[in-house]
């Protein structure tokens, strides 16, 4: 890899036209979550956008339109009310990631990340594609199992048969008259769509609690939004490889500059050693590149899961999200009525084929 520019000016220059390649095009045609793969070098999608609230929307509001989960939009707005966000505020949209380790091929969820992405197969004479959405991921005693499985079914308006562990939990928790039965519809703890890996009892699916995207939610199961099921599902063949890892801390290049995520590790993992910023250096010395260490423990220390440049002379954070001019958002908040399992504003999901009904 050949050495990255020291100079502030060399810097900036890259840096500016790297911007001005994003706005010609930052991303693929279609849903705001699907991007080209680099065929430069770079592991990195998307880019930062600024918006200012308005009076009706919460966080999660525009974290849902933006194809953003709880932990994203919160944690790239620490202080801002999650519900009353306020007039004219600025609110950071964290829609720039950096890809999961290789292979990129098929689906790859990175559990800290909370963050799905799905490599299509290649098609002769068009780009490769990525399509990343944000996930709910398991609570704490429930853990996701780790490595590499393949989609083996997929179920249209599955029926849910609810584990005795889980009816004993929700016993437990005062709920004496959980059902041991959902049928299908859209108040399925399942979704209306479902795709099940190899691993036991794992499926990747919607959910009748679309807001709790982003957060620890699940018996292990990998949750989407009712609209990301919709847009998946018909994508995703039988044999599709799955993969889920455990990667608090990301490291990717762009332009000739290193940049630095770092999500707090979620527990129930035997792989969380050692501290954040001891893994952070042990995968930033393996650039060869001038590292400013001190943004890297401060990076380390906020969890910023914003890509924040680290190399010396590289911009500030604050000087990128300044070159960016918000735009207002004002759209209709998606209200109650967006609180079960089905799409909202959604064509129909094309019938697949498969069982009918999910164990």
């Amino acid at each position: 890899m050949p050495p990255f520019p020291t100079s502030s000016t060399t810097v900036r220059l890259v840096f500016c036209l790297h911007m001005l390649a994003l706005l010609v095009c930052w991303s693929a045609p279609g849903r705001s979550a699907t991007f080209y793969v680099p065929t430069d070098g770079s592991t990195i999608v998307g880019q930062l956008q600024l918006v200012t609230a308005d009076s009706r929307n919460t966080l999660l509001d525009i974290a849902r339109h933006f194809d953003l989960g709880y932990e994203d939009i919160t944690a790239a707005n620490p202080g801002v009310s999650i519900w009353l966000p306020g007039e004219g505020t600025r609110i950071v949209v964290p829609t720039e990631f950096i890809l999961p380790p290789r292979p990129w091929v098929g689906i790859v969820v990175n559990i800290p990340q909370r963050r799905l992405y799905y490599f299509p197969r290649h098609q002769a004479k068009e780009r490769s594609t990525v399509i990343t959405f944000p996930v709910g991921i398991a609570r704490p005693g429930w853990p996701t199992p780790l490595g590499t499985t393949r989609i083996i079914a997929r179920y249209k308006d599955p029926s849910w048969i609810v584990p005795k562990s889980i009816q004993e939990e929700h016993r437990m928790q005062g709920e004496a008259n959980f059902p041991d039965y959902f049928p299908p519809g859209p108040n399925n703890p399942m979704g209306m769509l479902a795709l099940e890996t190899g691993f036991s009892g794992i499926f990747i699916h919607g959910t009748n609690r679309p807001w709790g995207v982003g957060m620890q939610v699940s018996h292990g199961c990998i949750h989407l939004y009712p609209e990301h099921a919709a847009a998946l599902f018909p994508a995703v063949p039988i044999g599709t490889p799955v993969r889920f890892i455990n990667q608090p801390i990301l490291v990717g290049e762009r332009s000739h500059q290193l940049y630095l995520s770092v999500f707090q590790p979620v527990d129930g993992y035997p792989d969380n050693q050692g501290s954040l910023l001891a893994q952070a250096m042990d995968a930033l010395m393996l650039y060869d590149a001038p590292i400013d260490w001190n943004r890297v423990e401060k990076g380390v220390e906020a969890k910023r899961i914003v890509p924040l440049p680290v190399d010396v002379d590289a911009p500030s954070l604050a000087g990128i999200l300044g070159l960016i001019k918000p735009e207002k958002y004002d759209r209709e908040p998606y209200g109650i009525e967006a609180n079960d399992a089905t799409p909202p504003n959604a064509p129909p999901t094309t019938q697949p084929t498969g069982a009918p009904a999910a164990p």
